[in-house]
C-alpha cells in the first residue's frame, strides 16, 4: 500500500491586483465624473431659473396631480389584487376551460401595451354609448378616470396573478403533504402554511409591479386625467418651460425611492427569521 512521504510545497499567493489601474476603471471614473458634473450643472441651472411666481401658481396643482396619481395607483393595485385571485386559481386549475380563459386573459393583458388597452376602453366603449346607456353603465365609462382605473386594474391583475401563481408553485410539495398528514383541510393549508410562505417569495415582485404602475400611470394624462403628468403638461402648455417636466421627474423619482426603501424595510422585517 503506497503512502505519501513528502508534501508538495505550497503554491505562491496570487499577484496583488489591489490599486491596479485598468482601462475599465478609467472609463468608469470618467463616466461617474461626467454624470456628477451633469447633475451639478442641472442643479445650478434649476437654481438660476427658479421662478417663485411659477412655483406659487403651479405648485399646488402639482400636489393635486400627485394626489390623483397616488389615489389611482393605490386603488388599481388593490382592485388588481382582488381580481388576480380568481385568475390565479384559473391558471392553476385542472379544468381546461377555466385554465384556458385565465391563460387568455393573462396572455392578452401582458402581451399588449397598456396604452392600447386604455385606448380600447376609453375610445372603444364610447362607440357603444347607446348599448351602455341601456344597461346603465354609460355613467361609469363616460368618465376618463373610471376608464383609466378599469384599464389599470385589469392590467395589473394579470401581472399579479402570475406573480402569485409563481410564488405558490415555488413552495415545495412536501409542505402540502405535511399539512395533509396533520389532517388540515385545503383551506387551512393554503391560509396558514402555503400563503404566508408564498407572500415572502412574491414580496419583491409585488414591489416591482407597484413601481411599474406608478411610472405607467403617467399615460392617463393622454385621456384628460389631470394626474401629476397631466398637470405637468398643462403647466408646460402655458409656460413653455421644460423644467416643468424636470420637476415632474423629480416627483416620480422621490415616490419610487420612498417606496423602494419602504419595501426594503418590509422585506427585512418579514424575512428576519431566514437570516443567519
Amino acid at each position: 500500500m503506497s503512502h505519501v512521504t513528502e508534501l508538495l510545497p505550497p503554491a505562491p499567493p496570487p499577484p496583488e491586483t489591489k490599486g491596479r489601474v485598468t482601462p475599465a476603471k478609467i472609463i468608469g471614473w470618467v463616466l461617474v465624473a461626467a454624470w456628477f458634473l451633469a447633475g451639478v450643472a442641472l442643479a445650478a441651472w434649476l437654481i438660476g431659473a427658479w421662478d417663485i411666481d411659477k412655483i406659487a401658481l403651479y405648485g399646488p396643482k402639482y400636489l393635486s396631480g400627485l394626489w390623483v396619481t397616488i389615489e389611482l395607483v393605490v386603488i388599481c393595485i388593490l382592485l388588481g389584487a382582488i381580481i388576480s385571485i380568481p385568475v390565479c386559481y384559473g391558471r392553476m386549475s385542472q379544468n381546461r376551460v377555466l385554465s384556458a380563459f385565465a391563460y387568455a386573459y393573462v396572455y392578452f393583458f401582458r402581451g399588449t401595451p397598456l396604452i392600447a388597452q386604455l385606448f380600447l376602453i376609453y375610445y372603444g366603449f364610447g362607440s357603444f354609448r347607446s348599448e351602455l346607456e341601456a344597461i346603465g353603465l354609460w355613467t361609469i365609462f363616460r368618465d376618463a378616470w373610471n376608464c383609466a382605473l378599469f384599464a389599470f386594474s385589469l392590467n395589473t391583475a394579470a401581472y399579479q396573478a402570475e406573480i402569485l401563481r409563481g410564488a405558490i408553485e415555488s413552495i415545495p410539495r412536501g409542505q402540502f403533504e405535511g399539512a395533509k398528514a396533520l389532517g388540515l383541510n385545503r383551506f387551512h393549508t393554503f391560509r396558514k402554511i402555503i400563503l404566508p410562505q408564498a407572500m415572502i417569495v412574491a414580496l419583491r415582485p409585488y414591489g416591482n409591479e407597484i413601481i411599474l404602475m406608478i411610472k405607467a400611470s403617467a399615460i392617463v394624462s393622454i385621456v384628460t386625467v389631470f394626474d401629476l403628468m397631466g398637470e405637468t403638461r398643462r403647466a408646460f402648455s402655458r409656460t413653455f418651460d421644460f423644467q416643468t417636466y424636470i420637476w415632474a421627474a423629480v416627483f416620480y423619482l422621490v415616490i419610487v425611492e420612498m417606496l423602494r426603501n419602504i419595501w426594503v424595510v418590509l422585506e427585512n422585517r418579514l424575512t428576519r427569521h431566514l437570516k443567519r
